[in-house]
């Protein structure tokens, strides 16, 4: 069995088709539409973000094995698996995966976000 692992600070998502109004109830202007600037969809799965080097690391040479080093850190993602995601479409990359189409989106192309109510009220 295949799984899909996201890198970095990218999010995986299904795309909904062109609409002027999407399933969340927003409504995309018709010039996003006609030029298709914009985009929706369901996010499906997010890297763990954009790493960080630790402080201690900075001077040190890139090709020098430290040996054992520490777990990384990232910059945590601010998209979740189940949010709906309001994306610039140049910035997407299409993939298709055991014959479904996604796509590849860096965390900087999100506009907007659309949680669930139900998780909203966890935080």
């Amino acid at each position: 069995m295949k799984k899909l692992v996201v890198v970095g600070d990218r999010v995986l998502i299904a795309p909904e088709e062109g609409e002027e109004r999407t399933n969340v109830g927003l409504y995309l202007p018709p010039t996003a539409i006609d030029r298709q600037a914009v985009q929706s969809g369901r996010i499906i799965a997010t890297g763990p973000g954009t790493p960080l080097s630790a402080p201690t690391e900075l001077g040190e040479e890139p090709w020098k094995d430290i040996g054992g080093g520490s777990e990384p850190r990232y910059v945590p993602m601010q998209a979740r698996p189940g949010d709906f995601a309001l994306f610039f479409r140049k910035a997407a990359v299409e993939i298709t995966f055991e014959g479904k189409q996604y796509l590849v989106v860096p965390q900087a192309a999100i506009l907007v976000l659309v949680r669930p109510q139900d998780i909203l009220e966890e935080l």
